[in-house]
């Protein structure tokens, strides 16, 4: 186990000076935004290496849940452990996130700790890694929009209609499947069983949120576009309108 911990802490100064680079370069910016831009840098590096690990290295998730850890599934883990960590204690400092997302931090790092404490089922944790971090680059892409004045753009609603498809396909309906296949093996101990219910829900509950801002949106598009039609289709009335003002 000091293999792993001395890995978490080198991840841990990475990330952390990482930050503080982007501090240094980003001064004029926020804090949040440096601190988004180093999210943005883990989601994309932690999508690719954990995709690798998972669907080609091995072993097959879907198909060997509960099997024991490989080295590079440890370095991978060790290396988003460290990120969780110093992204939990940033949002702890700043207190920018809710329980949710306070939620969904720890059962991330406790989960990682389980795994690497146990030396089994690094392969189940690694895919939910990879389902949970494929929506993120989309979500911080959506924060930098929005901060630069382009998010009610094409550009914008390309990037929800991206992050609401994927988090459906992958982190439910995947999600979902590999939930099936953890539970069913016999080989995967009850206290990881419980750690993949509870990620499972804490995905629901992101999902609740998002169809309800998915609903919203599009209604005010709705809203939006019947208006214009009306004005298009009444040229005359809208002339008027104008005249009287």
């Amino acid at each position: 186990m000091a293999a792993p911990l001395l890995l978490v802490l080198c991840s841990l100064i990475c990330w952390l000076s990482l930050y503080v680079f982007f501090c240094q370069l980003n001064r004029y910016h926020s804090y949040e935004w440096n601190c988004r831009l180093v999210t943005l840098v883990h989601g994309i590096l932690i999508v690719c290496l954990s995709g690798y690990v998972g669907f080609i290295d091995g072993p097959w998730p879907f198909n060997h849940p509960g099997s024991p850890n490989t080295q590079l599934q440890t370095r991978v883990l060790c290396l988003s452990l460290g990120y969780f960590i110093f992204d939990m204690c940033w949002c702890i400092y700043f207190q920018t996130e809710g329980l949710v997302m306070l939620s969904h931090h720890s059962l991330s790092i406790l989960g990682i700790i389980m795994v690497l404490a146990l030396e089994h089922s690094a392969t189940e944790v690694n895919a939910v890694i990879f389902g949970s971090e494929i929506t993120n680059p989309f979500l911080q892409t959506r924060w930098f929009l929005r901060e630069a004045g382009y998010y009610h753009t094409l550009l914008g609603d390309a990037v929800d209609f991206l992050f609401i498809m994927l988090f459906c396909s992958v982190r439910i309906g995947v999600g979902a499947r590999l939930l099936y296949c953890e539970l069913s093996s016999p080989v995967p101990l009850p206290i990881v069983k419980l750690g993949g219910v509870a990620m499972y829900m804490v995905s629901w509950v992101f999902m609740v949120n998002i169809a309800r801002f998915a609903w919203r949106k599009s209604s005010h598009k709705y809203k939006a576009w019947r208006e214009r039609s009306q004005l298009s289709l009444h040229p005359q009335i809208n002339g008027l309108t104008k005249k009287a003002y």
